[in-house]
């Protein structure tokens, strides 16, 4: 989640440096914030991104009077070690002007795999009692797990018979599932096909 990189805080003199924050989901950029050591720290021990706000002049968790928090997912420093990139999951729109970010864009992205995601995300972020998502996040691990072996069963049987629908269905209901479990667990099919790509290019 955290390349461990050194952060040069040094570089500025207020001990800030910026921190891109995008959705890990739709990869959007959600909005530009500053943190200190401090700030970083407390993120990565709560998991909830907080900044150090230069109005307020103190630290400042997003979403703290809104419920819009934002779900960290990774952080990466960049080259010069001056600058983050922060992928999260956001509870809710971003900008304070009720926007999906901070440059009034649309929170979404031409991949249906990436909206779905994104809403698989919210339902366990914000839970619905009338989601059937959100009763598999409220099972728990073990009955979300369960139920992939289950749709893997079912798929695998479809598979020995010649009926399209039944077997693309199934293949659905896997897939589903399974981006479920990537959620519960912390990650995202990004992170999947990432290893895909590394063996690939050996």
């Amino acid at each position: 989640m955290y390349n461990n990189k050194q952060v040069d805080f040094q570089k500025s003199a207020d001990g800030l440096v910026p921190a891109i924050v995008q959705d890990a989901a739709t990869f959007k950029v959600l909005m530009l914030g500053y943190m200190n050591q401090e700030s970083l720290d407390k993120t990565l021990a709560e998991g909830k991104v907080t900044f150090f706000s230069r109005s307020k002049q103190r630290l400042w968790t997003k979403g703290e009077e809104s419920g819009n928090f934002l779900h960290l997912q990774d952080i990466r420093v960049d080259c010069d070690s001056d600058t983050l990139l922060i992928k999260v999951n956001p509870a809710g729109v971003v900008c304070h002007t009720g926007a999906d970010t901070c440059w009034e864009e649309a929170n979404v992205s031409n991949d249906f795999l990436c909206k779905l995601e994104s809403i698989i995300n919210d339902r366990k972020n914000n839970p619905s009692d009338n989601s059937y998502t959100s009763t598999l996040f409220t099972k728990g691990i073990n009955k979300i797990a369960q139920k992939v072996g289950e749709e893997a069963v079912e798929l695998v049987i479809e598979a020995k018979d010649d009926n399209e629908e039944l077997f693309l269905n199934e293949s659905a209901d896997l897939l589903f599932h399974y981006l479920v479990l990537l959620s519960a667990k912390g990650y995202q099919l990004a992170d999947v096909l990432a290893i895909l790509q590394q063996r690939h290019n050996k």
